[in-house]
């Protein structure tokens, strides 16, 4: 290991891993270190071995919950726009050699003692035990407009311009 580096980048979490990315881009001779044996810092994945770990201490998962390889848990949700900005700054810092990337399967939440998938289609809304009624109306009501959405087709827009409404919900969702 060479003993003169021009910047020392310290955790390895998204923040990080793009400065370390970008520094040594422009030519700059990076040393980047992480204190844990993961990647990702405080919004990293884990494992099931190292879920365990992490929140049981020493204790190894009971085996019928299978290969802990099959398991990649999100200590914070993260979601990244496919064509987005962000996407291009993971590429032009080669940051994705150290990154997977992965449709959703599904999503769930850990609320009241159990495991909830977060619905994702208007049938799964309605089934859900994570909302009230009236969610569940709006959640049913948003999913529909999203599958009927065509960007060509104005009449599936109910008069509403997405490029300018980034963060409400239009009353004609509700």
């Amino acid at each position: 290991m060479d003993e003169e580096y021009d910047v020392i980048v310290l955790g390895t979490g998204l923040k990080e891993c793009i400065l370390s990315g970008l520094l040594s881009v422009d030519g700059l001779k990076v040393l980047h270190m992480d204190i844990n044996d993961y990647y990702g810092g405080e919004s990293t994945s884990l494992n099931l071995i190292k879920l365990w770990q992490k929140f049981r201490g020493n204790d190894k998962p009971p085996a019928h919950l299978g290969p802990s390889r099959d398991y990649n848990v999100d200590m914070v949700p993260k979601f990244i726009m496919a064509n987005g900005i962000l996407v291009r700054t993971l590429i032009h810092t080669d940051v994705t050699k150290y990154l997977s990337f992965k449709a959703v399967d599904g999503s769930y939440v850990f609320n009241k003692g159990k495991i909830h998938k977060v619905p994702a289609t208007d049938v799964e809304a309605l089934k859900s035990p994570l909302m009230g009624l009236f969610e569940k109306r709006c959640a049913r009501s948003f999913f529909i407009y999203v599958q009927n959405y065509d960007e060509n087709d104005p009449s599936t827009h109910q008069g509403l311009d997405l490029t300018r409404i980034t963060s409400s919900i239009p009353s004609s969702l509700e």
